[in-house]
């Protein structure tokens, strides 16, 4: 268990460490060709990484703690259908192609510049404002029976995304100052317990700047 709690922990650390803010800010000031792939080399090897993280976990005998049995299903199917609703609400108001790195290659091969993503607060972020990491979490806690060792797993993850989402804000408070804070104000962060929130940013603020999960 020691092990595979390692292998998780390295694994968020290197892929934390690798999208922070000041590297993408000295990437995205190189340009060229180290803009344009920077983002889909992280995703492929993130992915790449991670094969033998999960190939290590599933060799691992598993003792079963709790199945999502009985009446215990309808809190399944709540957690589950919340993350679906999360993640295809930021789908809608997220750029997937920038998320995925596609817009930056495409831009790279035309000689242009990609330029920050805009802020934005509609649809699902009127709600919450980061819904991808909240959505993540309950799909963690959602899916499929706890053993001894997916209860691990689910914990370094948990933190993860939280430690994430932290890390984001601050990323975005840096580069979108005072309309930033003031939105943080109105919105909470990961769980939508204030509803649909209405949106009052002060007037004459037109904040720009990157907004991605």
């Amino acid at each position: 268990m020691k092990v595979l709690a390692l292998l998780w922990i390295s694994w968020c650390l290197v892929h934390s460490l690798l999208i922070t803010g000041r590297l993408n800010e000295w990437i995205q000031k190189q340009g060229g060709f180290l803009q344009g792939s920077y983002r889909i080399v992280y995703i492929l090897f993130s992915l790449i990484t991670l094969v033998p993280v999960l190939w290590y976990q599933y060799t691992l005998p598993e003792q079963l703690l709790f199945s999502w049995t009985g009446p215990w299903h309808i809190l399944q199917s709540v957690l589950l259908l919340y993350a679906f609703i999360m993640f295809f609400g930021g789908k809608q108001v997220y750029d997937s192609n920038y998320f995925l790195g596609l817009r930056q290659w495409r831009n790279y091969r035309r000689g242009q510049e990609t330029a920050h993503l805009p802020f934005t607060c509609r649809g699902i972020l009127r709600y919450v404002r980061h819904p991808w990491y909240s959505g993540g979490l309950a799909f963690l806690w959602g899916l499929g029976p706890l053993t001894d060792v997916t209860l691990i797993v689910r914990i370094i993850l948990s933190l993860y995304l939280v430690i994430g989402t932290l890390l984001e804000e601050r990323k975005l408070v840096r580069e979108l100052g005072k309309p930033y804070r003031h939105y943080c104000r109105q919105v909470p962060m990961l769980i939508p317990w204030r509803g649909r929130v209405r949106i009052n940013l002060k007037s004459g603020e037109n904040p720009s700047g990157g907004q991605q999960e």
